[in-house]
């Protein structure tokens, strides 16, 4: 079975994989995707953010993150691979962290039947809550939202 932050979750039809991509600033969940297997959470974040090349992409070192297919999308839109030290969980940490907060203040120990319900629980976490609502100490106690709004607003960028 999964260890707690690990980015499964359990529904009676089987296991769901949970993939995001979080901006390190400002915490924001930029990328996300569910499925019975990991691919699409990188796509809707240079969707969303448009990164220019040279943007770091850093991952844990699962097979997932090291194969061919992962590297060459990495280079197709100009990004740097950075991966974990081997044997060092600090390296991940933000990302650990989000797995841990669902599952602490979302999702807990409760039982999905589909992978339908699951992907619209986990939807309204991080689309609605986490990054609209929740408050992270690392940000002085706003939003992720907030804080990128406040960078926003002194960079100048609309």
């Amino acid at each position: 079975m999964p260890r707690p932050t690990h980015p499964y979750l359990w529904t009676q039809q089987g296991w769901v994989y949970l993939a995001v991509v979080i901006d390190l600033y400002s915490r924001r969940v930029v990328g996300w995707a569910m499925d019975r297997r990991m691919k699409k959470a990188l796509m809707m974040a240079v969707n969303l953010r448009k990164p220019p090349p040279g943007l770091i992409h850093h991952s844990d070192r699962g097979s997932q993150y090291a194969s061919h297919a992962s590297q060459a999308l990495l280079n197709q839109h100009g990004m740097i691979c950075s991966m974990s030290r081997k044997g060092n969980c600090w390296d991940n940490a933000p990302v650990e962290r989000f797995f841990s907060s669902l599952k602490r203040e979302w999702t807990g120990d409760r039982l999905y039947r589909t992978r339908q319900e699951v992907i619209a629980d986990v939807r309204e976490y991080v689309a609605v809550y986490y990054n609209s609502k929740r408050l992270h100490s690392k940000l002085s106690y706003k939003t992720p939202m907030n804080y990128q709004k406040d960078l926003n607003k002194v960079s100048g960028i609309t």
